[in-house]
């Protein structure tokens, strides 16, 4: 509705423009032509009468009635002109009063049309750029959700890139308030995770020194290896968000990654009696980092090992389609509750079935991996209610 009244308001001011361009011009034209056509006028009776005195000299008394009757005859030479002589100027032979008169009038309707659409669009001019102060002035106050007046002029520009600008600024301010808390959470989460294994080792060592005892070393071990391990992802995490971990991205086969990876947790299922099973599906290869893929299916392998029963297997999968590779992993144990599936790759988030001393990392880690090689990974359940991920690497 706001486009289509400044729209109308426009035609409006072309419409009032050219009407007092037209009749200036108008205006103009009839005094030029009027004058021009009075000197014809006065130059053809001034021949006229020439011709008359030549043929009969002694005409000049009756030259007065013949001036209004004679109506054309040859061009003579201006100097020729006899009409002075009896006292006839070239403003005898027309009223320039009259003409004046509304020429005048037509003049000044057409200056005044003229004016009038001037200040009319001076004052659309006021107008919008007291909208657009206006509106600056709500968003430096901290005012939301407020938008401009569609409009088709030549502000039209400056007001989308003002609207662009401060939707910009508030995603920005969005985004920095947003940060500013994930911080406050994550160091909260640090300190909670920091503070479980020097607890565990201050007590230990207090066991040690009180009661000698070899497994006092090994418990104090175990919780020095888990923050070793809880520094070394919080710094690949730092380096993943600042942008600084490099990526050496070159043709791997889906099938390796996947064999390696369980290489690498083969201990760890074998303390857990549990069994992985990965079938050869043929060649299937993608643009990613060797080590660093391997990384992530690693922790979705270990996510899986810890909540599968004994004796129960861990199953990876691949195939490939015309727009991206797909890996699927899943086990054969509950699967996820309900409520925790959304937060799965949130950093520190533990589900109500977590493993008790979890981080709460591996899986952002892995989902951090998976999408700097444009990728994307989900978390669900089977139709057998058993927990699986799916990684899907896109082609282009």
């Amino acid at each position: 509705m706001h486009k289509g009244k400044e729209l109308s308001l426009n035609i409006r001011f072309c419409i009032l423009s050219v009407l007092a361009v037209s009749l200036i011009s108008v205006t103009i034209t009839a005094l030029l032509l009027t004058r021009y056509y009075g000197q014809k006028q006065y130059q053809t009776i001034g021949n006229i009468c020439n011709g008359i005195i030549e043929a009969r000299p002694d005409s000049r008394l009756l030259l007065a009635e013949v001036l209004k009757e004679h109506k054309e005859a040859p061009d003579m030479a201006a100097e020729n002109n006899i009409l002075p002589a009896f006292g006839y100027q070239p403003a005898d032979f027309w009223d320039p009063s009259y003409i004046s008169l509304f020429s005048g009038i037509g003049f000044a309707a057409g200056a005044l049309l003229f004016i009038l659409a001037l200040w009319y669009r001076h004052k659309k001019e006021l107008s919008r750029i007291k909208a657009l102060t206006h509106y600056l002035g709500k968003v430096n106050t901290g005012a939301q959700g407020l938008l401009l007046e569609t409009a088709d002029d030549e502000y039209s520009r400056l007001q989308d890139e003002i609207y662009k600008t401060v939707t910009s600024l508030y995603q920005t301010r969005d985004e920095a308030l947003k940060a500013k808390n994930n911080f406050a959470d994550n160091l909260f989460n640090i300190a909670h995770q920091l503070k479980t294994p020097i607890t565990a080792i201050s007590l230990s060592n207090q066991m040690m020194l009180e009661h000698p005892s070899g497994i006092y070393p090994k418990q104090i071990k175990q919780q020095l290896h888990r923050l070793t391990r809880f520094e070394e992802t919080l710094l690949l995490l730092s380096r993943i968000d600042a942008g600084t971990l490099v990526l050496e991205r070159k043709e791997v086969d889906l099938f390796t990654v996947l064999t390696l990876a369980a290489d690498h947790l083969q201990e760890l299922f074998r303390q857990a009696k549990v069994s992985i099973d990965i079938p050869e599906m043929g060649a299937v290869s993608v643009m990613a980092d060797l080590e660093w893929t391997m990384e992530a299916v690693i922790n979705l392998f270990k996510n899986c090992m810890e909540h599968t029963p004994k004796l129960k297997t861990v199953h990876g999968t691949y195939e490939q389609n015309p727009l991206y590779a797909q890996i699927l992993i899943w086990d054969e144990g509950p699967g996820f509750d309900k409520e925790d599936i959304p937060h799965l790759f949130e950093r520190f988030y533990r589900g109500k079935n977590a493993k008790e001393g979890g981080i709460g990392i591996g899986l952002p880690l892995a989902k951090a991996i998976i999408e700097m090689q444009n990728g994307v990974i989900s978390a669900g359940n089977t139709a057998e209610h058993h927990a699986c991920f799916e990684i899907r690497i896109y082609s282009h």
